[in-house]
């Protein structure tokens, strides 16, 4: 190897260097190499990379739920949530009647079912 491919693009300094400074230059330079290798790990972590966008394809998921929501909230007028509430409320005083429609209902779809 000659002595241009050696040396960096920096200019060759004349003068001898103290071992501070060649520690230091070390230093620097296993830094950058440290740096290089911990990016080339990660591009080469194939299956982090799924694991990091799925992690970001559920927070979007999320994101985008929560909008929904509020924007149905927004949307739905006071009397229809006062009229679920109140549903809801007698349904818990008085869950018999519930239980029975409920059973009447699986019955209808379980004998419609039967007869296609």
């Amino acid at each position: 190897m000659d002595e241009a491919a050696r040396t960096s693009s920096e200019e060759v300094n004349e003068q001898p260097r103290s071992p501070e400074e060649i520690r230091r230059d070390i230093e620097e330079t296993r830094e950058d190499l440290g740096d290089t290798a911990e990016a080339l790990a990660g591009k080469a972590d194939v299956k982090g990379q799924a694991k990091a966008k799925v992690e970001g394809m559920k927070q979007a998921a999320q994101e985008k739920t929560q909008q929904f929501s509020e924007k149905a909230k927004e949307a739905t007028p006071e009397s229809a949530g006062a009229g679920a509430q109140q549903v809801a409320s007698v349904a818990q005083q008085n869950p018999v009647p519930l239980a029975v429609g409920a059973a009447f209902l699986a019955g209808v779809l379980v004998g419609w079912m039967l007869g296609r």
